[in-house]
């Protein structure tokens, strides 16, 4: 049976930590759907080499550009279907769960100022400029992603197997809850095919 994994939520929440420990506890492997994307960035110019990309004026003025040209955007999640589909991996996508029907889909929630608070151990940035990132990125994804599929980023958590509230846990507690909801799910799939 195919074993995948897709862990979602808003900006800065924890995702790649989490992704990353399930993936060597499960021996899945890792990719990021926003790493596909500043492939994409980079081969229209923008210099991408730093972790926080995203959380930079590049990283904006690229989320500028995708509002104009969806096509970035639909690249991506079909990549990042086809690879879902087909492989044992373990995917941090902001979409991908309204997108595809298998695997289990864990929402990571949580309050920004928690997620502002990992953002300043992070990219060393100040409080208010992380509030300020995080809230942008989140606005301005929600929009993006109702306007390409329909869809209420953060919202609408129906199609989620699991959701984990973050606030006042360590990465080492959320890691722990994310490890049972996938032990769960599977233990549940073994005598019928997701």
């Amino acid at each position: 049976m195919l074993r995948s994994v897709i862990i979602s939520g808003p900006p800065a929440i924890g995702k790649t930590t989490i992704a990353k420990g399930l993936g060597n506890e499960f021996g899945l492997k890792y990719l990021s759907g926003g790493d596909v994307l500043k492939e994409m960035a980079k081969d229209q110019g923008f210099e991408t080499d730093r972790d926080d990309f995203w959380d930079t004026q590049e990283g904006m003025n690229f989320l500028n550009i995708r509002k104009k040209n969806p096509e970035f955007d639909k690249q991506v999640d079909e990549k990042l279907k086809k690879i879902f589909l087909t492989e044992n991996v373990i995917i941090t996508s902001y979409t991908l769960p309204w997108l595809v029907k298998d695997g289990i889909k864990i929402w990571l929630a949580g309050s920004r100022k928690d997620s502002a608070k990992r953002m300043t151990m992070r990219d060393d940035i100040s409080m208010d400029d992380a509030l300020e990132i995080v809230k942008k990125r989140f606005d301005e994804n929600k929009t993006l992603y109702h306007k390409l599929y329909g869809f209420n980023f953060g919202e609408d958590l129906s199609v989620f197997n699991a959701v984990i509230n973050t606030d006042n846990l360590g990465p080492e507690q959320v890691l722990e809850q994310a490890k049972n909801a996938v032990k769960n799910y599977y233990d549940s799939k073994t005598t019928t095919k997701s």
